[in-house]
C-alpha cells in the first residue's frame, strides 16, 4: 500500500509539471521515468561528518544521506546505479596507510572507527616491501558473511563482516568515499578458521576501468599485483605473532562472474539479517530506510545517536613512530 502511494505521488507531480504527456504514450513514460529515477536514488551522494580526534579511541566517521543520519552498513544501497554488475564501496582505509579502519558492525549506525586490541589503536604492520594497505581497502554495502553459514567452497563458516573489496586504481581515496566499483574475481582468504572473501575490483571512473573486466585482465595490465595481494594477506598478521593465513582453491583468484555470485549470497544473507530472520551474531542492524525492518530508526532517532558522539576535535594527537617501522617477513 505505501508503495502505491509513493507511486500516486509521483505520478502526479510528474503529470503537473508536464512531465509526462499520458494522453500519448503515459505508461511507457511513466516506466522509462521511474527507471531514471532508481539509478539517480542508486547513485545518491553520501557525505561525512566525523566526530572525536584521529588518532584517538574515540575518533568516528559517521555517514549522511539525502534525508539525514544513515549507517554504510545497512542504507547504502548494494548496487551503484541500474548495472547490477556496479555496486557502492565505502572505503574505510585509503591506499598507503596504516590505520585499521572498519565499519563498527556492533554500533548503533556503525560509523567507520579504527579497530582496538586491548586497549591500543590498531595499525597494520609494514611488510617490506609493502607500504600499509596497497589498495584502497573497504566494503560493499548490504552484504554480510553470515558466521553460522558453511560456505561449500571453503568449508569455513563467514566472519561476521560486510564483504571486503580491494579497489585497485590509480586514485588514493580518502576514508568515508562512497565510489562504484565493477568487481574483476575474488580471493577466498581463510582467516582464523573462517571465511574472508576479498572482492577485486576497480572503480568504474578510473582510466584503467575500460581495459579491465575480468580477473585475467589484471595481470596482463598489471603484472605481479595479484601475487602481491596473495603475498599481502598471507602474511600481514605474522609480525604480531600470527601464523600465515590460508586461502581456498590454493590461492588463485575466482573471475568475474564467481565473485558476483558471492556478492549475491552475501546481500541474501544481509536481508536475512536486516529484517532478523537469523541471529545478529552482536552485530547493530539499526538503520533509516529498510522497510520492514524492526532496527528502522526515525530521522531523528538517527540525528541523536549522531549529537551523542564526542564531540568533533581539530587536535589529533602525534602518531606512534612505531607505525612506520619495516618487518621482515620470512617466507
Amino acid at each position: 500500500m505505501q508503495r502505491v502511494r509513493v507511486l500516486q505521488s509521483i505520478f502526479r507531480h510528474l503529470t503537473q509539471r508536464r512531465i509526462l504527456n499520458i494522453q500519448s504514450s503515459g505508461l511507457e513514460q511513466l516506466v522509462n521515468h521511474l527507471s531514471t529515477v532508481k539509478t539517480s536514488l542508486g547513485r545518491m551522494s553520501f557525505s561525512t561528518v566525523e566526530r572525536g580526534a584521529p588518532n584517538t579511541l574515540d575518533f568516528r566517521i559517521y555517514f549522511n544521506g539525502p534525508n539525514g543520519v544513515i549507517s554504510p552498513f545497512h542504507d547504502i544501497p548494494l548496487n551503484g546505479g541500474a548495472d547490477k554488475t556496479v555496486f557502492n564501496m565505502v572505503v574505510e582505509v585509503p591506499r598507503w596507510s596504516n590505520a585499521k579502519m572498519e565499519i563498527a558492525t556492533k554500533e548503533k549506525l556503525n560509523p567507520i572507527k579504527q579497530d582496538v586490541k586491548k586497549g591500543k589503536l590498531r595499525f597494520v604492520k609494514n611488510c617490506f616491501p609493502h607500504h600499509g594497505y596497497i589498495w584502497n581497502y573497504g566494503a560493499i554495502p548490504q552484504t554480510w558473511e553470515d558466521p553460522s553459514h558453511t560456505d561449500t567452497h571453503t568449508k569455513a563458516n563467514g566472519d561476521n563482516d560486510p564483504i571486503d573489496v580491494c579497489e585497485i586504481g590509480t586514485v588514493v581515496h580518502k576514508g568515508g568515499s562512497v565510489i562504484q566499483v565493477k568487481p574483476l574475481g575474488i580471493l577466498a582468504m581463510i582467516d582464523e578458521g573462517e571465511t574472508d572473501w576479498k572482492v577485486i575490483a576497480i572503480d568504474v571512473t578510473d582510466p584503467l576501468a575500460a581495459k579491465l573486466n575480468d580477473i585475467d585482465d589484471v595481470e596482463k595490465e598489471m603484472p605481479g599485483f595479484l601475487a602481491a595481494t596473495v603475498e599481502w594477506f598471507r602474511i600481514y598478521k605474522m609480525p604480531d605473532g600470527k601464523p600465515a593465513n590460508s586461502f581456498a582453491f590454493n590461492g588463485e583468484f575466482k573471475n568475474r562472474e564467481f565473485a558476483l555470485n558471492i556478492i549475491q549470497q552475501t546481500h541474501e544473507q544481509w536481508k536475512e539479517l536486516v529484517s532478523q530472520k537469523t541471529s545478529a551474531g552482536g552485530l547493530n542492524a539499526s538503520n533509516t530506510s529498510v522497510v520492514g525492518s524492526p532496527f528502522l530508526l526515525t530521522k531523528d532517532d538517527a540525528q541523536t545517536i549522531l549529537n551523542q558522539a564526542p564531540a568533533p576535535s581539530g587536535e589529533s594527537p602525534p602518531r606512534d613512530p612505531e607505525v612506520d617501522k619495516w618487518y621482515y617477513v620470512g617466507q
